[in-house]
């Protein structure tokens, strides 16, 4: 590829060099993929920091899913126990205080894996930044570097 870059279109001047036009654009060539290549390292950049964000992000809503699923297995065999003998011992059975006791642990439990949920929903992960530079691209090509500006 180098190769076809440094060869010219037009005759060569005296003592067989290229004529200046033909460098211009050879020299114009070269900082155009120059310039590419540089954006593409940039796009990469973006997106790899845009992946670790959103790997964070998971971590946190796992961990509180996590959180939840400890505190809903201990709750439901602690409450079980210790409520089910003292909601028996004011209802004088057992069977069901243990049921109801085991309702409730389970409700709370509900409720803390839905709030682990709704944090894992809210993590986005698409990297909306990196999308919304690839399609300003064309445009920053074509020198319009604020297209937004047009709407």
């Amino acid at each position: 590829m180098a190769d076809t870059m440094n060869r010219t279109a037009g005759p060569p001047v005296e003592g067989g060099a290229p004529s200046g036009r033909d460098d211009n654009i050879v020299s114009l060539l070269r900082d155009l993929t120059s310039q590419g290549s540089h954006l593409a390292e940039q796009q990469l950049a973006l997106i790899k920091a845009e992946v670790r964000e959103t790997g964070n992000d998971m971590k946190k809503a796992i961990g509180a899913m996590a959180g939840a699923a400890v505190v809903g297995i201990a709750g439901l065999g602690v409450l079980l126990m210790a409520f089910a003998y003292l909601l028996a011992d004011a209802i004088d059975h057992l069977g069901l205080a243990t049921l109801i006791v085991g309702v409730v642990t389970l409700i709370v439990a509900y409720i803390l894996y839905r709030g682990g949920a709704a944090k894992m929903r809210d993590v986005d992960l698409a990297p909306e930044r990196t999308q919304h530079s690839l399609e300003r691209t064309p445009a920053a090509l074509r020198g319009d570097l604020h297209p937004e500006d047009k709407r």
